[in-house]
């Protein structure tokens, strides 16, 4: 079952190697199109100006990269305005809309098709006998949801799943409504992104967030930029990538693709260098690591900086290593025994490569390191953070300035969620206090996270499903288990903004209630609302929205938690209406509840907001030793078998998670396609493959199983013999429901082992 997501290609496919700088002219001429096409030329450049703005503006509701510290006033990019101008269309999906059109119906369209009908504008839910949506008012919508919950055996059988959109106000209320409920099961979509780097960074430095902030990357020698496609996934960071060019620091890429955001970039709001056409690069040194080779890399630039210290002392920062980590020897002793043939064929660079990204390491004063999805989503991503922080430690690289961790989140407020309560595994310390707070009596027992929860369904044991916020059908791994799993539920519900797939892979009942967007003004009986988000350098600033809402009957996100709660909770103490008419409320608890969040409703509101006190910063390590731990993994063969091929998935350009804005891709050169694969061509030859050619591509599971896509296209590309690579969504049908890994419980969306042929 392959999703159908794109628009209908406007013309022949088209590829020709991308040569240009990233952003520039090429982003400018993307974002005219866009707001000509949502007819957005008035709404859209008023809502530029005010996007990122510290205490009069509104969050991006795109990337998690940090607001500018220097007072830029055009702290945006391209994808964060598509986001916005597609959240802000004129086009709407009303009561008349689904009367003119079943869910069957819906079901054979586009997943372009579906969003670009435009905002949802009042609560809807599903008639088995006419298979349409209908209209329903909030109170009967509310009930229908309570009732559901009320009637449950056991409140384990709902599942309760968060998007990284949902702002930390809400995030707080429907962690609350589900502990009250007596669940823990809050799966999100960390659980398919960076879990890895949050159980990594935890057992190592005994924190789940990176220590390095943006005034970091303002001043650091060397930045080490692993497994992250900058120029799509977090645009704003080629602004910091150019200046550190400027000021002379060392740039380090590593990726099986060289990105464009790893070459050169013209900064669209520099107005002098896009009058000039004048380009910054972006990177000092490229290497291509085989898919899944990064932590053989890491270990070789360890190994090398050990070596070198044997003659020199001072490569190593011993004092630090001896007064603040523990198993250093037993981590040398891992890095000598590893041998260099080993570390070339598992990370597929030769060693002169990896000794020259060491020398870089061992020469610079202050270094960062920064990773993304391309490090977490293995079998190993655990591991592979841990060698990340081992190499920060031979150096004393954190808790200084211009030093430490820094992991990519990707989406606006992923990390405020799991700040602000949405854990399967919440810690001890946090449940008691919540119940102390809001006066309830929290579940001990750990919940279930994103891939259990689908298990859960499948088998009948999750009848509910509430989903705030994305497109869960199309985002989870094994597009038709998924599919099965959620059509089991009993009774399915989706807070969301636009029509999306979720809401035609459904329960036996189902509900979709719309929101208003992070761009749309939030009036409650206080007054004019705001919330506040988390970026991924853990400052938490508000947001305000400045557009009069898609629709009269919409509500905000904690109003619908709220109103769900009531419904299911008609006994409960908590103030549910009380929070919601005003959101400082809702803030006042989260400070007395949240470590970090005291005197959150002042800080909130100082300029960039307040950043959350990381204790690894200040080397204070709440590990088991009490110190930084080193860890001694032993490398993963990650080598593929004769014939085979690692294949990871990833985002065009023109793509946010699973909105598609069109079927082009402009920095891999590629024109109106989607269902293609890129691959080396010495493999292609190796098959007998041309550019153009279809091929089947065929995954096998774990369990033996096998899933496969026919008929994409294969483009020859500049990517390690072994390795292959394509869109998700559609791909997701190739990562089984089981194949995830044991150290993250993420799905391998990374890491899938392939084999491409010839279309027969």
């Amino acid at each position: 079952m392959e999703p159908n997501v794109g628009p209908t290609p406007e013309g022949e496919p088209e590829f020709r190697p991308y040569h240009h700088p990233a952003a520039g002219w090429g982003a400018a001429k993307s974002v005219t199109r866009v707001l000509v096409g949502e007819k957005a030329l008035v709404d859209g450049p008023r809502a530029i100006m005010r996007m990122n703005h510290e205490r009069t503006g509104f969050d991006c509701p795109g990337c998690a990269w940090p607001d500018d510290t220097k007072g830029l006033h055009l702290d945006i990019c391209e994808n964060g305005i598509k986001h916005v101008t597609w959240e802000m269309t004129g086009k709407r999906v009303g009561p008349e809309f689904f009367a003119a059109h079943s869910v069957s119906e819906l079901f054979e369209w586009s997943d372009f098709d579906l969003e670009d009908q435009g905002r949802l504008t009042g609560p809807m839910v599903y008639d088995p006998e006419s298979d349409h949506y209908v209209p329903i008012s909030w109170r009967d919508a509310f009930e229908l949801v309570g009732r559901t919950l009320r009637e449950l055996d056991d409140p384990n059988q709902a599942s309760f799943y968060t998007s990284g959109r949902l702002g930390n106000e809400a995030t707080f209320l429907y962690q609350l409504m589900a502990r009250e409920l007596g669940t823990n099961n809050l799966p999100d979509c960390s659980n398919m992104c960076h879990e890895a780097s949050g159980r990594a960074l935890t057992a190592s430095l005994g924190t789940g967030k990176g220590t390095a902030d943006l005034k970091d990357w303002e001043t650091t020698d060397a930045l080490f930029i692993m497994g992250v496609n900058a120029a799509s996934n977090a645009p704003r960071m080629l602004t910091a990538l150019a200046e550190a060019y400027d000021r002379g620091a060392q740039i380090v890429h590593i990726n099986p693709l060289v990105e464009a955001a790893a070459t050169r970039t013209i900064v669209p709001h520099d107005f002098t260098d896009m009058a000039l056409f004048k380009s910054t690069r972006t990177s000092t040194l490229n290497l291509q690591v085989r898919i899944g080779g990064d932590m053989a890399l890491l270990r070789g630039m360890s190994k090398a900086v050990l070596e070198q210290a044997k003659t020199d002392p001072k490569a190593l920062d011993q004092e630090f290593i001896d007064r603040h980590t523990a198993y250093f020897d037993d981590y040398r002793a891992v890095c000598e025994a590893t041998s260099w043939d080993e570390i070339e064929r598992q990370s597929g660079i030769d060693r002169d490569g990896i000794l020259k990204a060491a020398q870089v390491y061992r020469e610079a004063d202050r270094s960062i390191m920064s990773w993304c999805l391309g490090v977490s989503q293995h079998e190993h991503g655990v591991d592979t953070v841990r060698e990340i922080v081992n190499l920060l430690l031979l150096r004393g690289n954190l808790g200084r300035e211009g030093a430490g961790p820094s992991p990519v989140r990707g989406h606006s407020n992923v990390q405020g969620n799991r700040t602000c309560g949405i854990d399967h595994r919440p810690a001890e310390e946090f449940l008691n206090r919540l119940g102390e707070v809001c006066g309830i009596d929290p579940p001990r027992e750990h919940g279930m996270d994103t891939v259990a929860t689908i298990q859960a369904m499948r088998r009948g044991d999750v009848k509910v499903f509430v989903g705030m916020g994305g497109n869960f059908a199309l985002a989870a791994p094994d597009t038709p288990y998924t599919y099965a799993a959620l059509r089991t539920c009993d009774l399915t519900v989706q807070v969301s903004t636009k029509l999306n797939r979720s809401h035609l892979v459904h329960g036996r009942r189902a509900l979709i209630l719309p929101c208003l967007g992070r761009t749309e003004k939030d009036h409650q009986r206080g007054g004019l609302q705001s919330t506040s988000v988390e970026d991924s350098m853990s400052m938490v600033h508000l947001s305000i929205g400045m557009k009069r809402p898609a629709s009269k009957h919409l509500l905000s996100e904690p109003a619908i938690i709220a109103g769900m709660a009531r419904a299911a909770l008609p006994d409960s103490a908590t103030p549910w209406e009380w929070y919601i008419e005003d959101y400082d409320r809702i803030r006042d608890t989260m400070a007395q509840t949240l470590d970090g969040f005291e005197d959150c409703n002042r800080r909130v509101r100082l300029p960039l907001g307040f950043r959350i006190k990381q204790p690894a910063r200040e080397l204070v390590f709440l590990t088991p030793s009490g110190q930084a731990e080193f860890s001694t993994a032993p490398l993963p063969d990650v080598v593929p078998a004769p014939g085979t091929l690692a294949l990871g998935t990833m985002r065009s350009h023109d793509q946010w998670n699973t909105t598609i804005y069109s079927d082009n891709d402009r920095y891999r050169g590629i024109k109106n396609l989607r269902t293609l694969v890129f691959m080396n061509e010495d493999d292609m030859r190796e098959r007998g493959v041309s550019e153009f050619d279809p091929v089947d591509i065929v995954a096998t599971a774990k369990d033996g199983t096998r899933r496969r896509l026919d008929g994409y296209l294969a483009i020859p590309y500049d990517i390690p013999r072994g390795c292959a690579a394509g869109y998700m969504p559609e791909m997701n049908v190739l990562c089984a429901i089981g194949d995830y890994s044991l150290q993250s419980d993420q799905p391998l969306m990374k890491h899938v082992k392939v084999t491409i042929e010839a279309h027969a």
